[in-house]
């Protein structure tokens, strides 16, 4: 299906307006809120954390343990960037590398 400039522009107009009101909504909503607040402290201390943890299910739900090819590349590259993590605290090195590791075993390794 082929989109019209202006649907397309519709389009972009309404995924922009929705990502800046999930944006700046919890500014408006919490502007009189404390910088102390029991539940924001609450929410910095723990969202973070699941954030990260709903990531790991997501990335992990559709292993299969049928064959090694479908679920040793998964266990290599958490361990590679477990271990990188551990060794350098750099977040950012952790998933770069963790995500290049991966996609070598996947597309070379494990074919």
């Amino acid at each position: 299906m082929t989109l019209t400039p202006v649907q397309t522009l519709i389009i972009v107009l309404a995924v922009s307006i929705g990502t800046m009101v999930t944006r700046f909504l919890p500014f408006l909503v919490f502007k009189k809120a404390n910088s102390d607040s029991s539940y924001i402290g609450y929410l910095s201390r723990v969202l973070p954390y699941s954030a990260i943890g709903l990531l790991v299910v997501y990335c992990l739900k559709d292993i299969s343990f049928k064959s090694p090819a479908r679920w040793l590349p998964e266990i290599i590259s958490i361990a590679c960037i477990t271990g990188l993590h551990c060794w350098k605290e750099n977040t950012l090195l952790s998933i770069g590398a963790g995500t290049v590791i991966y996609m070598v075993l996947v597309q070379f390794v494990f074919t």
